[in-house]
């Protein structure tokens, strides 16, 4: 059995998976392979699997921006429809992403970032890990429910943003929790709010951070980047049954949350793979109003 990992090897998602594989075993009595196969904005893993024989022993560990946001970014590319071929087993974790700026720089809070953004439209600028991805739709929906210019740069993934803004050469990011708490622990970013309407209390370094629900309370922003297990449509449901009650049995267990909150990621198990289905259908609303408000493309 393989979990594909539409990602680099090292990151948070991998380190997810490879945990949770490694507790699968013995449930389900099958050596796991984490198979890591990045590129096309996590697409191209996802059509593997969508491509995949229809067994139960192929997984996609699939993100909120690949099943939902990407088929409205990449509008005449997209090699599969996550809706149409891939089935959905349950979600394994959800988290938000976090405002961070150089410890440098002058602003406090949220409140002063703003300021300063409407005092010089355009000045301020926030780097991202690329187009569409979720630090961007991010940006643009802070720039429409705060009334802000604030210049999107876009990077070739998180990691040259980050460097970019340990240099001093751009001013904030948003980003996945896991990617940016190591600088924060190292005081090197200060964190100023979470993109999810409430706070983040799993992470206790960022219990004094405040959510959108306090800062823009008008705004209805809640950004939650969860991620979750699919596998080819037309797998038999015996098989996803399985599969579901072997995965949640890991995902609701203290080691799996111990593992995972410290990085800031919350594990979440959904009660039927219809349920989670139904979820999906309801964010793929969401995420393709961000991507249509914000006006990205990947073609």
């Amino acid at each position: 059995m393989r979990i594909v990992v539409p990602y680099a090897p090292g990151g948070a998602v991998d380190l997810t998976a490879r945990f949770l594989g490694e507790r699968l075993q013995p449930q389900l009595g099958q050596n796991i392979l984490v198979d890591n196969r990045g590129g096309a904005g996590g697409n191209l893993g996802a059509d593997v699997v969508a491509k995949a024989e229809k067994d139960g022993y192929t997984t996609l560990l699939g993100s909120a921006s690949i099943l939902c946001a990407n088929k409205f970014l990449f509008r005449r590319s997209m090699p599969f429809d996550p809706m149409r071929d891939l089935a959905p087993v349950t979600r394994v974790t959800t988290g938000t992403v976090l405002l961070v700026v150089n410890s440098d720089r002058p602003w406090k809070t949220f409140a002063e970032l703003i300021a300063a953004a409407k005092k010089d439209p355009g000045k301020i600028t926030m780097g991202s890990s690329g187009t569409g991805t979720v630090s961007h739709l991010t940006l643009e929906s802070l720039k429409r429910a705060a009334g802000v210019d604030i210049t999107h740069v876009p990077y070739r993934g998180g990691g040259p943003a980050f460097q970019d803004l340990l240099a001093g050469n751009i001013d904030m990011m948003f980003d996945v929790i896991p990617a940016a708490m190591p600088n924060v622990r190292e005081g090197r970013f200060r964190p100023l709010a979470v993109g999810s309407a409430e706070r983040v209390t799993y992470v206790p370094e960022l219990r004094d951070v405040p959510g959108m629900r306090e800062l823009l309370p008008r705004s209805n922003m809640d950004i939650q980047s969860w991620y979750g297990i699919n596998v080819p449509t037309g797998t038999p449901d015996d098989r996803i049954a399985i599969l579901h009650r072997a995965i949640t049995e890991v995902v609701r267990s203290d080691a799996f949350r111990q593992r995972m909150e410290p990085i800031g990621f919350a594990p979440i198990a959904d009660e039927t793979p219809a349920a989670y289905g139904a979820y999906m259908r309801e964010q793929e609303k969401v995420w393709q109003g961000m991507v249509e408000a914000s006006g990205a493309t990947m073609e």
